[in-house]
């Protein structure tokens, strides 16, 4: 799970007809990428240093800010997708 595509599925191929589906998804994933950056800013879920720290730890604390980053997008965010997919829409709704 990367941070580029922050950890949601791509819409199903089913939905490419009209494109909104996919507009959503992508406005879902740029906004989970968003709040997992802004979350790692913030340095939500670094464990103590009495831990011992180390590279897996590290690795793990990723997983867990794109899984809460995912799950906050779920529970409907900050809106951020919610602007992009509308102006997105928009966009193609003008054929352009």
């Amino acid at each position: 799970m990367s941070l580029i595509d922050g950890g949601l599925a791509p819409a199903p191929a089913s939905s490419a007809g009209n494109g909104k589906p996919a507009l959503r998804a992508a406005a879902d994933r740029l906004e989970a990428t968003f709040l997992s950056e802004m979350l790692k800013a913030a340095r939500f879920g670094e464990p103590p240093s009495e831990f011992g720290g180390g590279i897996g730890e590290d690795q793990f604390t990723s997983f867990l800010r794109n899984a809460q980053a995912d799950a906050m997008v779920a529970a409907g965010g900050i809106g951020l997708a919610e602007q992009l997919f509308r102006s997105l829409a928009e966009e193609a709704g003008d054929g352009r």
